[in-house]
């Protein structure tokens, strides 16, 4: 009797759907028509009968492989078959009222929050308990649960960072070959990396996570030597195997270091001491390009490498800091002076740039036209061509220079909001003159809301950087 008032009980709960306003439809009843909702309670009945275990119909003993750890649980058979196509093949099949589960111990450490899921449909988590509760999901073919906490785990990644937990989550998310999951982390550690490299996490970080990192150009960190220093304290640390040491140290951009810091780390590192012979010809290249003009250096060596390629530096040399306060208000500018390029050569030439921040900018296709009257033309509303205007910024050098010949300079701009306290990089663009180049500069970042995720206490947090790029010298080597 009590298995079938369980059974309606559920199928009712199954057959209802919230409507706006917190009332809810049967499925196939007619639009419009209302219905008194007591869901809360439903659910609340529902939480009863796993708390107290009535009416149940099959233990769970969940232990570890070991058995030092044992959970038993009173559940009901129904309510695993309706939520998890695992749990529902194994009651199929059981010749037991109990069900024997194997899991490692974070795992058993959350089943009772997991198993509350089935029935109640929420639940409450910290940090350190999403990637069992994730396993769990997977597992199980919870798929709602499993979608639920890889969202989670993407929106708390600077609060996961802080508490050193990304690196843990994109270890997680290879293992379980979550694509998006492992993107994202791998994307959120190499744009905050000079964080990274001072927290906890950093030795834990694993050979094939360090050697993704190092590939990458879009780095965010002060310095290729803060990275090489980082590497370094990794590498005695972890002391893994030469390979992996070597494949390391061949993939630090030593020409982004300026000669003075390469001179000391050849006589002071230990590791470079003792794998030089790896990088030799590395060093070679990167003094070469310290002693000659680029223009010089392309005749003889390939300068179309990474070597050559800077990543994102925040020192001063490559750029700025820029604070927009109230960046709806109207345009704002800046300037500011970077050296020519990292080669030693160009140490003392430095070149100005103007920036120019305007907040509602149009295209020129989507500009009013204005009658001889001085009027806008009576085919357009102002209304939709000033929705249409959208953030932009132009930078340009206040002179040219027969210096700047076969170099070209890539204009980065790094935008950074606070999350869960934190400072962090949320977006990064490219572009060669104007960000309209880059097509989604600032898109959906709605400015003139000052509780917009772009902002920062009412203000744009931008951070411009400067890049010589030397790829087209390649064109006249010899």
């Amino acid at each position: 009797m009590m298995t079938g008032a369980l059974y309606l009980l559920l199928a009712v709960w199954l057959h209802i759907r919230p409507l706006s306003g917190g009332l809810l439809k049967l499925e196939g009843e007619l639009e419009g028509s209302n219905v008194i909702s007591h869901s809360q309670g439903l659910v609340g009945r529902l939480e009863t009968l796993l708390l107290h275990g009535n009416s149940s119909d099959v233990s769970l003993r969940v232990e570890t492989a070991d058995g030092d750890e044992v959970k038993l649980i009173q559940a009901h058979a129904l309510v695993l078959s309706l939520q998890s196509p695992a749990f529902s093949r194994m009651l199929q099949t059981r010749n037991s009222s109990t069900l024997v589960l194997q899991e490692s111990a974070d795992c058993v450490a959350v089943f009772e929050k997991f198993i509350r899921y089935l029935y109640c449909g929420e639940l409450s988590l910290r940090l350190d308990q999403v990637t069992a509760l994730h396993k769990l999901a997977t597992k199980y073919g919870v798929s709602d649960l499993q979608q639920g906490l890889t969202e989670y785990m993407s929106r708390n990644l600077a609060g996961a960072s802080a508490s050193g937990h990304v690196v843990g989550w994109y270890e997680y998310a290879v293992t379980a070959g979550d694509e998006g999951l492992k993107t994202t982390c791998l994307q959120f550690l190499s744009w905050n990396l000079s964080f990274v490299l001072r927290s906890t996490q950093w030795p834990s970080v694993s050979a094939e996570l360090l050697l993704a990192l190092l590939q990458r150009s879009d780095l965010v960190l002060q310095s290729e030597l803060e990275l090489f220093e980082g590497l370094e304290a990794w590498l005695i640390q972890n002391d893994p195997d030469s390979l992996t040491v070597e494949n390391a140290l061949r993939a630090v951009r030593y020409a982004m270091i300026p000669p003075q810091e390469l001179f000391r780390l050849q006589r002071y590192s230990p590791i470079l001491r003792r794998y030089h012979e790896s990088v030799r010809d590395l060093l070679y290249l990167s003094f070469q390009f310290h002693s000659a003009s680029p223009m010089q250096l392309a005749k003889f060596f390939d300068v179309n490498c990474s070597l050559f390629v800077p990543r994102n530096y925040l020192v001063a040399s490559w750029g700025t800091s820029w604070v927009v306060n109230n960046p709806v208000r109207d345009d704002r500018s800046t300037s500011f002076q970077t050296q020519l390029g990292p080669s030693g050569h160009d140490e003392g030439k430095r070149v100005t740039w103007n920036a120019l921040f305007s907040p509602r900018w149009l295209p020129v296709s989507l500009r009013p036209m204005y009658n001889e009257q001085g009027a806008i033309h009576q085919s357009q509303a102002v209304q939709p061509l000033m929705s249409a205007a959208r953030p932009r910024i132009i930078i340009t050098p206040t002179t040219s220079s027969a210096e700047f010949a076969g170099v070209s300079f890539q204009k980065t701009v790094i935008v950074s909001t606070r999350q869960q306290g934190q400072l962090v990089v949320r977006n990064i663009y490219n572009f060669h003159q104007s960000t309209e180049e880059a097509g989604d500069f600032l898109a959906g970042a709605d400015l003139q809301q000052r509780t917009s995720e772009y902002l920062t206490e009412g203000s744009l947090h931008l951070h411009v950087l400067i890049k010589p790029l030397y790829q087209t010298l390649i064109a006249i080597k010899k």
